[in-house]
């Protein structure tokens, strides 16, 4: 019993871990992309900022929504490559 619970549950992670796979109809960043967490870096170095509360990537670029400390809601897209606001 204990080993078809075991089994189970190995099933089970190994099929939902394709549920993360990458969308087919949406771009991927370009090989040559920052981190993102360099870009999220430069987002916290900004006058005033308070948190970030979304992150999303498209065809042109990561688009970063956050907050800063007098409550201001300020979205930027940045350049995957150059990790520069477009």
């Amino acid at each position: 019993m204990r080993n078809l619970v075991l089994a189970t549950g190995v099933a089970l992670l190994l099929a939902g871990s394709t549920a993360f796979a990458a969308d087919d109809d949406r771009p991927l960043p370009p090989q040559n992309a920052q981190k993102l967490s360099a870009i999220i870096a430069k987002v916290e170095q900004r006058d005033g900022f308070h948190y970030v509360k979304e992150v999303d990537w498209d065809k042109d670029g990561y688009t970063v929504t956050y907050y800063t400390a007098d409550k201001a809601k300020v979205e930027i897209t940045f350049d995957p490559v150059t990790a520069e606001p477009k």
